[in-house]
């Protein structure tokens, strides 16, 4: 043990967006239960890479008592990483390749059943575009998805999107921590409900962790609920 530099999460701040993960060269953090973590000290050479990537702010330097940094134990540790990640496309659970057998019912139901109208009842959708005070969100039924939950899950639009407001994201791919966006939509308009259909992978809880946030930075009691969806289609809560 020595006293060195070495990073500190903030795990009340960390969305569990996993962009620290990537940024990581020496492969020190995972997500773990939703949150950033890191696996060993040894692992963490205290550059503070991953601090810029981290887009609530929660991950810091500090000076402690840590085990040194072994960079031999890195080299090993990594090379069991690109072992493990072959054949499904990286470490990263969501961009882990994959590949879906259509299951008889579905297909039996893809052949039969009627064209789908449509649910989408405003433009833009988009959390990052839409404006805070556009006036659909005035007595609106919230619902604040994942990008790839459409594509997920068949029944998105009957199921989940009707008669309510859709708001679509990826934390991932946008970098951009959306509890600011959310909280002055859900101060400044009179929403009713606010309803969350997630991804089950780890980054994606960013999605839900920025709507826990919003509602309490609102300071107003909306009832809210959390469907996540498998990548082959299950609902896992609803």
């Amino acid at each position: 043990m020595m006293k060195r530099d070495i990073i500190r999460i903030d795990e009340e701040k960390c969305n569990g967006c996993g962009l620290c993960v990537e940024a990581c060269h020496e492969g020190a953090l995972q997500i773990i239960d939703g949150k950033a973590r890191l696996i060993s000290e040894s692992y963490c050479d205290g550059l503070g890479a991953c601090l810029p990537e981290c887009p609530t702010g929660a991950i810091s330097i500090e000076q402690r008592e840590a085990a040194e940094f072994d960079e031999a134990a890195v080299e090993k540790h990594l090379a069991a990483k690109k072992a493990a990640a072959i054949g499904h496309g990286g470490g990263c659970p969501s961009a882990r390749a994959m590949s879906f057998a259509q299951r008889p019912a579905q297909k039996a139901q893809a052949e039969t059943a009627p064209a789908a109208a449509s649910e989408l009842r405003q433009w833009p959708c988009q959390i990052k575009l839409v404006p805070v005070n556009a006036p659909f969100f005035d007595g609106a039924k919230l619902l604040v998805a994942a990008d790839c939950t459409a594509y997920a899950y068949a029944n998105m639009h009957s199921r989940f999107m009707k008669g309510k407001v859709t708001l679509i994201g990826c934390p991932k791919l946008d970098m951009v921590d959306y509890t600011e966006k959310l909280t002055e939509i859900l101060k400044h308009n009179d929403i009713r409900s606010v309803d969350v259909v997630r991804m089950s992978v780890p980054c994606c809880g960013g999605l839900e962790y920025a709507v826990r946030q919003a509602l309490i930075q609102s300071g107003k009691m909306i009832p809210w609920q959390v469907t996540v969806i498998t990548p082959d289609g299950d609902l896992l809560e609803d």
